[in-house]
């Protein structure tokens, strides 16, 4: 079994303590950060490292960094994006209820690196027991002068808050994220300029996840040679993957990059519940391409892999279904999810989304044509790359997967005037 590296607190009672983290080896990157490294020498360790963003883009987070000018006469913010929203999504939970020290130490090092004094925990809206839990760490962690003013007598000084949004998806957009922090509605920004640049208050930032952050005090204590070793050289690292859906033990793993989906489901995952077949899998959360049964279980879940085979891994939120899902209802539910969390900024997202699932609620219904599958693709495509941040891309990518990866049962819908996978009803192989 892997060692446990950002879930380490299921070996550890009571890990959100301070003392206890201090007493497991806590805070000593902090220490080797602040002493021992000068902030270009960080950047080139977690940039030697290869670690990629866990918020989804998987941009390389040391690449990041090194994006604010070094001579900044604004401020310099990093914003902590706790906003986990995505459906089937939910690692940066237990991570900021079980181990919220190892996100702030990450912080600390991340603003050392980049020259930041003020830092931002954004979290989503429902998020209150995990805000009261971090804020008691971020309390702690002042009372032992390891935030505040000349941190541990290095001369750095860095101030951090927290922040809960209102409960929209679209915040968790970085852009959106910024909008919101500053008091204002979270609508997405266009780019150029990047938050690098412009960010929060005018100034540059840095915005990172919860996860991403976490993995940084392991590279400094241990070295970016390491890091690389777990899973492939180019998308490495400990990843925290969350199972549901069809799935006789879903949950919460922590795995190498690279891990076979095949065994994420069938081994850790215990198979599909009740003995059914696998039909298919989203393997980064509802905004991606689904795979087929048949594409799924040759896929390895790593970045660069799940790209290659057609779909992206984004926050690994794997969500599996058995051969009794409707396609078209489970595609229905994720446009309601986007119409409904759409901001309404740009028309290709705010018309979009409602059209796509007016059509998939008749379709599910037995009212739908034959025509409304060409008009699901076509409206997919023209909102795809159309707008200021990906929102309607997140809808777009589902539906031009589903469309044509489970046509047959689509066209049953239509051909039979209802769905065929109410109790006792024909199939759609009977329907063809």
């Amino acid at each position: 079994m892997m060692e446990r590296i950002l879930t380490r607190w299921m070996d550890i009672p009571e890990l959100r303590k301070l003392d206890v983290y201090l007493a497991n080896g806590g805070y000593k990157a902090v220490r080797k950060a602040l002493f021992e490294m000068k902030p270009e020498e960080i950047i080139n360790e977690v940039k030697s490292s290869n670690l990629r963003g866990r918020g989804g883009a998987a941009f390389p987070t040391g690449v990041k960094w090194s994006f604010i000018p070094k001579e900044s006469k604004k401020p310099v913010y990093l914003c902590c994006n706790a906003d986990e929203s995505e459906p089937g999504t939910f690692a940066n939970r237990y991570e900021l209820e079980n181990d919220p020290h190892g996100m702030l130490e990450g912080v600390i090092i991340a603003c050392r690196a980049v020259g930041a004094h003020t830092a931002y925990v954004y979290l989503r809206g429902e998020f209150s027991i995990q805000k009261k839990i971090l804020d008691g760490a971020i309390a702690e962690a002042y009372a032992k002068n390891l935030l505040g003013k000349n941190i541990i007598r290095s001369g750095f000084d860095l101030e951090v808050y927290t922040h809960r949004g209102a409960g929209a998806y679209i915040c968790g957009e970085e852009t959106g994220l910024l909008e919101s922090l500053e008091g204002k509605r979270a609508y997405p920004r266009n780019r150029p300029p990047f938050p690098a640049i412009q960010g929060a208050f005018a100034s540059p930032t840095v915005v990172n996840n919860v996860e991403t952050l976490s993995n940084v005090p392991h590279i400094i204590n241990r070295g970016a040679d390491w890091y690389k070793a777990i899973g492939p050289e180019k998308s490495p690292g400990p990843k925290l993957f969350c199972l549901s859906g069809h799935v006789n033990k879903p949950g919460l793993y922590e795995l190498p990059m690279g891990f076979p989906l095949k065994d994420l489901i069938y081994d850790v995952g215990g198979g599909i519940l009740d003995g059914k077949a696998l039909k298919g899998v989203i393997p980064g959360g509802s905004s991606f391409p689904i795979f087929t049964a048949e594409e799924a279980v040759k896929v390895n879940m790593d970045f660069d892999s799940v790209r290659a085979a057609g779909s992206l891994m984004g926050t690994a939120g794997v969500m599996v279904m058995h051969e009794d899902t409707c396609m078209v209802d489970a595609l229905k539910t994720i446009a309601h999810f986007y119409h409904h969390e759409s901001c309404g900024q740009c028309t290709p997202c705010r018309e979009g989304c409602g059209w796509i699932e007016k059509l998939l609620i008749d379709l599910e219904a037995g009212r739908g044509k034959m025509d409304d599958l060409k008009i699901l693709i076509d409206v997919a495509v023209n909102m795809e790359g159309n707008t200021i941040c990906v929102l309607a891309d997140s809808l777009s990518m589902p539906v031009k997967s589903f469309v044509p990866k489970y046509r047959d049962e689509f066209e049953a819908h239509v051909k039979l005037g209802r769905c065929p996978f109410k109790t006792g009803e024909q199939k759609p192989a009977e329907a063809a």
